[in-house]
């Protein structure tokens, strides 16, 4: 089974609570939005390899270590990810970025694959997939799978705000991918949004409702 990884870092959660407010304006949202994903890079490429490499300083030559191995891809879902990619490449700026754009059809509330644009080597990097809400889990779950598709073997999920009922569902379907969020939240509302939550994360993102 995944592992899951609530972040409880004191900035984290004071920023989250000010997104949570309905009076934060979209301005203000998207700033703590990529403060918040900043942070949580930070951490979650806490564990990447180093190797050493002799290097020469003004004063002398010295060993050193770099990181190794695999590089870095983020993979933001359309179209509220898109708000968290700042943020991740001001920590990690090497890090080459694909899309996926997925949409609930309203008939069949199944998850449909409609856009995705990936780096040419995205099956030999190290993948984050990054959406502020983890909700039902439709829509991570069908962004990893496509990811699968294209011979990602590592892969993780980066959200903000999730729901137990989401987190349940990504691990039944993709129990190899590990979970990193801000928040758990109590429960998914008749509409199934997340509760307390912060509202629709992209329309409060691009201000569009």
């Amino acid at each position: 089974m995944s592992k899951v990884t609530v972040f409880d870092h004191p900035l984290i959660t004071h920023k989250l609570t000010i997104m949570r407010q309905k009076e934060t304006g979209s301005k203000d949202f998207r700033e703590l939005l990529s403060e918040i994903s900043m942070l949580m890079a930070y951490e979650i490429t806490r564990d990447l390899p180093l190797e050493e490499l002799e290097i020469e300083t003004p004063i002398c030559k010295t060993t050193q270590k770099m990181v190794s191995g695999k590089k870095i891809a983020i993979v933001p879902i359309l179209r509220a990810g898109l708000g968290m990619v700042e943020g991740f490449l001001t920590i990690c700026p090497v890090a080459k970025v694909g899309h996926m754009g997925v949409y609930r059809d309203p008939e069949t509330k199944l998850p449909v694959r409609y856009y995705a644009k990936m780096p040419q080597d995205i099956a030999e990097r190290k993948v984050v997939v990054l959406d502020p809400m983890l909700a039902t889990g439709g829509s991570s779950n069908a962004a990893i799978s496509e990811l699968k598709k294209l011979g990602c073997k590592e892969i993780s999920l980066m959200n903000l705000v999730a729901a137990p009922e989401g987190i349940r569902a990504v691990q039944e379907t993709h129990p190899d991918v590990n979970i990193y969020v801000a928040a758990v939240d109590d429960c998914l509302n008749d509409h199934a949004y997340i509760v307390p939550g912060l509202g629709d994360a992209g329309d409060r993102i691009f201000g569009t409702k």
